[in-house]
């Protein structure tokens, strides 16, 4: 029985802070949904922008350098033991980190920020 008085009890408790803290969200008065969300992405776009400029490709960035400059130590080491040098690893992490390097000059035009 106490079981039961203590799971409805938490139960009402969660009931209420949903009632208190839930409210309803109007999109505008005449109910346009796609100009309110619209309006939202045009507020947050250059914030997310910046953030994805300043934070994102950075560290995008280092993780591909180290990457690329481990690899290519470690190619490096292959070639000295076994006399051949394997090119495919270390060109495809130099494209990549050549490609993020240079993303944010035109990632935006291509998705229309």
């Amino acid at each position: 029985m106490k079981k039961q008085r203590k799971f409805a009890l938490i139960f009402c408790l969660v009931l209420l802070i949903a009632l208190a803290f839930g409210t309803t969200a109007y999109a505008a008065p005449t109910g346009d949904v796609a100009g309110a969300i619209e309006g939202t992405w045009r507020d947050a776009s250059g914030q997310i922008k910046t953030v994805v400029n300043k934070v994102v490709f950075p560290a995008i960035d280092l993780i591909l350098a180290v990457f690329f400059f481990a690899k290519l130590g470690l190619a490096y080491f292959d070639y000295r033991k076994h006399g051949q040098f394997e090119w495919a690893a270390p060109a495809i992490l130099f494209a990549c980190l050549v490609f993020t390097l240079t993303a944010p000059l035109y990632i935006w035009t291509i998705l229309g920020m």
